[in-house]
């Protein structure tokens, strides 16, 4: 069982940064890809970024390349959405998501919604014009 805690949220103007954190509990989290995903007002949610159980392959959606980097700190046990240039359009409830335990697949960054098995309560992000 793994726990998710986003902090980071808020309200800011366009072109400034926030950064996203996910606290998760438990002692496997290297073992976990994780992922980002976000929910615009009466739109679906959709996927964001991910990363790999190590770190080092990631994965950005192409609204965001450019603009979002997602990284992670295994000794934490935290995973981060550092989000520059922010428009209007990124206004949404960002979520954080574990997909694993994973065994082996040290480059799995997963994209699907359906791929997550742990998800956490979600943090606003608004921007505004």
């Amino acid at each position: 069982q793994v726990q998710l805690v986003e902090s980071g949220g808020g309200l800011v103007q366009a072109g400034a940064s926030l950064r996203l954190s996910c606290a998760a509990s438990g002692r496997t989290f290297s073992r976990y890809a994780m992922g980002w995903f976000r929910q615009a007002p009466g739109k679906e949610r959709d996927f964001v970024a991910a990363v790999s159980r190590s770190g080092d392959t990631t994965d950005v959606a192409d609204s965001v390349k450019g603009r979002f980097t997602i990284s992670r700190d295994n000794g934490k046990n935290t995973v981060y959405l550092q989000m520059n240039s922010l428009k209007p359009d990124d206004t949404a409830v960002y979520y954080c998501a574990a997909d694993g335990p994973v065994v082996g697949a040290y480059s799995y960054t997963p994209r699907r919604e359906s791929e997550y098995d742990y998800w956490g309560q979600g943090t606003q992000v608004t921007v505004s014009s």
